[in-house]
């Protein structure tokens, strides 16, 4: 039977999913990499990257994107078939990863504004790295959700600038994805 009504569309969820991805350290690995995604219309959310066994040279690539289950899936194949990836682990899948991440935080401000900062950092855990008579720079480690709420609680006060790490993360317990 034929309706005039359009077939009901089935929308799949778009979750967040950090990968951690094993290379090899040699140039031009993470701009294959970011290719990877930019090519196919896909978006970073958070990419950090280091040297972490330096006798071997190898790296772990930290990456926060979001999407479908056929969407991260087909990342992760792709990113498996690059030459210089060693292994791809979705930490999502896994169980519970501990994220972090760091940030450094300048406040200008003076009298009350000064205050408010001081007391705002010292409720986060923030440590103080820099101050001067008009200005602090706290560095803050933590969840990716509690340095928004940092950052945002700072705007009030006298926020001027934000740098920030991106996210760290690795699986719970005595599994290790570089050995």
């Amino acid at each position: 039977m034929k309706t005039h009504y359009p077939d009901q569309t089935i929308v799949e969820a778009v979750n967040r999913h950090t990968l951690a991805v094993i290379v090899d350290n040699e140039p031009g690995v993470l701009a294959r990499i970011s290719g990877l995604f930019s090519g196919r219309g896909y978006n970073i959310e958070s990419l950090t990257v280091s040297e972490t066994q330096h006798e071997t040279h190898v790296s772990r690539i930290t990456i926060v994107t979001a999407g479908t289950a056929a969407v991260i899936e087909q990342i992760k194949a792709q990113l498996e078939r690059l030459v210089p990836v060693h292994r791809v682990d979705d930490l999502t899948v896994r169980g519970e990863a501990l994220e972090r991440e760091l940030c450094l935080v300048k406040v200008v401000g003076d009298g009350e504004h000064r205050v408010e900062a001081l007391r705002l950092a010292s409720a986060f855990g923030a440590r103080t790295l820099d101050a001067t008579l008009s200005s602090f720079v706290f560095e803050l480690t933590g969840a990716s959700e509690d340095i928004e709420r940092f950052v945002k609680l700072m705007a009030g006060v006298g926020l001027v600038e934000v740098a920030r790490t991106g996210i760290a993360a690795m699986t719970r317990g005595a599994g290790t994805l570089d050995g």
